[in-house]
């Protein structure tokens, strides 16, 4: 959407005569646009990247730990971490709507999402500090089972 409305903006008001008697070839223009465009989106997708990534690291380590530590197999802890991420989400989906509207919030990609999002598709969706609550509620719970596996097993 950013990059259409980098070129229809100027279009739309009429600023693109400016640029195009500034540079009375279409192309330089064009390319100098795209060139501008990706530099920032680049520099701004870096940031907020790398913001988001130091933020929602400590939690979800302490999540794939306790994973690892039950289940004690690498392929086990990863394929049960991308399907409480990934795969249980499209599993609520095709439940019927009450249901799902029950239970989709209280996912663990749901409610870590809550926490960096300002708008949602739907009204069923936790608030910011509840679903900060319920992801940090997750790695808890993956911690506390990992801790009592560990107690109870051998290695």
């Amino acid at each position: 959407m950013l990059g259409v409305l980098v070129i229809s903006g100027e279009y739309s008001t009429g600023m693109i005569r400016s640029s195009l008697m500034a540079v009375p070839r279409r192309l330089p223009v064009l390319w100098a646009k795209i060139g501008v465009f990706a530099a920032v989106t680049f520099l701004t997708m870096l940031i907020a990247t790398l913001i988001s990534f130091y933020s929602v690291q400590p939690i979800v380590t302490h999540v794939c730990v306790g994973l690892g530590a039950m289940l004690r197999n690498t392929a086990g802890g990863i394929a049960t971490f991308a399907g409480l991420l990934f795969v249980l989400p499209g599993i609520s989906a095709i439940l019927p709507s009450s249901v799902n509207n029950a239970v989709s919030p209280y996912l663990p990609l749901n409610a870590g999402t809550t926490v960096a999002s300002h708008s949602f598709d739907n009204s069923h969706h936790l608030a910011t500090w509840a679903g900060f609550a319920v992801f940090c509620a997750y790695a808890a719970a993956a911690i506390a089972g990992a801790s009592l596996v560990m107690l109870r097993r051998d290695a």
